[in-house]
């Protein structure tokens, strides 16, 4: 049955015209009512099919004062914590959006799946792969649907990596390098969750880092990671007189600047696979390099961007032989629509939301986002102890 509807079904949502079934509507709470959580609303909004009932917050009065911004009426949010909230058993939830900080993604992913309740988690899947695991194991005893926050991989550009590589006009793979990253970028405009240990536990590496890694292995088939040598520094953000921090607040931001602001490793994966990687929220450089996927047939350079987050605006080249000939290939852009169903979040809240209605697979499933977080886990591990580190990921 799943597999019929999958057929009929636009899953990643490419037509702004595909149809959306109201017959039956899906009640939806929303955990963490910051900034990204704005994206989630919006997204909802334009979805007949969805009823935003709830909403939770750690923050006293912020979950109101955010529905009310976004004008959004007749919404629940007298909760102290997402625990009262899915607790409610009046609400009757299909679905809640995790929009909390980093440190804060495991518990409620977890309390909510062993509630009933399908899961939108925004990336990155977790600070650990110790937490990443326990929430898959509750995934796995509940049979909901989790899906993890990657929505480059519905852009169409983004696509196209993964189509070449299947394409094997690359040949086999064996060298990946990775990365990106702003030159003065640590993200200070919300406050300081971002830049906290306390709520963030990572930095550049899981906020964007996680990015650029989903997006070559999700071309490559998401092989297993083996090794990590891991580097991370703070030079940027603990340093007073970063350029990046408002005048009054450049003491006071430097001082609980408790994570990393660039990350480097080198990754053996499966398959003889090298991964080399570097990401940076502030570094003296505009770009530490384009993305490359090297191949014995041929290799493909991928422009880089600041972010990876969404998509990139400069034509893929491949570099291989023709008749015998050395010859560069570039790959046209597909154009980007402005028509809002066919923004990035759109899909990837839909392609969400359809697996849960029609009992499709999730869009963004844990069971490889796993193998992201065991290399962001190898990295931050292997940088605090000077050394390579192997990665274990246990059956769950």
């Amino acid at each position: 049955m799943a597999e019929k509807m999958a057929a009929n079904l636009d899953y990643n949502v490419k037509s702004s015209d595909a149809v959306i079934d109201t017959n039956r509507k899906l009640r939806v709470g929303i955990i963490g009512c910051g900034w990204i959580a704005g994206a989630h609303i919006d997204c909802y909004k334009l979805m007949p099919d969805v009823e935003i009932v709830a909403g939770a917050d750690l923050i006293p009065g912020k979950a109101e004062a955010f529905f009310k911004a976004h004008g959004v009426e007749g919404v629940k949010t007298d909760y102290a914590s997402h625990k009262e909230m899915l607790d409610d058993e009046s609400l009757k939830l299909d679905a809640v959006s995790i929009c909390t900080y980093n440190r804060q993604h495991a518990e409620p992913a977890i309390y909510a799946l062993k509630k009933g309740v399908n899961v939108m988690l925004e990336k990155p899947f977790t600070v650990t792969l110790d937490e990443a695991i326990e929430v898959m194991k509750a995934e796995k005893e509940s049979g909901k649907v989790i899906s993890i926050g990657f929505q480059p991989r519905l852009d169409d550009n983004m696509q196209q990596i993964k189509k070449i590589v299947e394409s094997g006009e690359l040949g086999k793979i064996y060298y990946i390098q990775t990365g990106g990253g702003r030159r003065r970028g640590i993200p200070t405009p919300f406050g300081t969750t971002f830049i906290e240990n306390e709520t963030a536990g990572l930095g550049a590496l899981a906020d964007i880092g996680c990015y650029s890694l989903d997006l070559v292995l999700n071309a490559i088939g998401y092989p297993k990671p083996l090794t990590v040598s891991g580097y991370k520094s703070a030079y940027f953000g603990k340093d007073p007189n970063y350029c990046g921090y408002p005048a009054d607040k450049k003491a006071e931001y430097a001082a609980k600047f408790g994570v990393d602001d660039f990350a480097a490793a080198f990754v053996r994966l499966e398959g003889d696979i090298i991964l080399d990687f570097r990401i940076a929220w502030a570094m003296n450089l505009d770009t530490p390099g384009d993305t490359i996927i090297m191949g014995t047939k041929g290799s493909l350079r991928i422009p880089s961007t600041d972010c990876w987050n969404g998509t990139f605006y400069s034509p893929m080249k491949i570099y291989h032989e023709v008749a015998g000939l050395q010859t560069v290939t570039e790959v046209p852009l597909i154009p980007v629509s402005n028509n809002p169903k066919s923004d990035l979040f759109y899909k990837k809240i839909r392609s969400f939301l359809d697996a849960v209605k029609y009992g499709l697979p999730a869009p963004v499933p844990t069971s490889q986002i796993i193998y992201n977080q065991a290399i962001l886990d190898g990295i931050a591990r292997s940088a605090e102890l000077g050394r390579e580190v192997e990665i274990e990921i246990p059956e769950i």
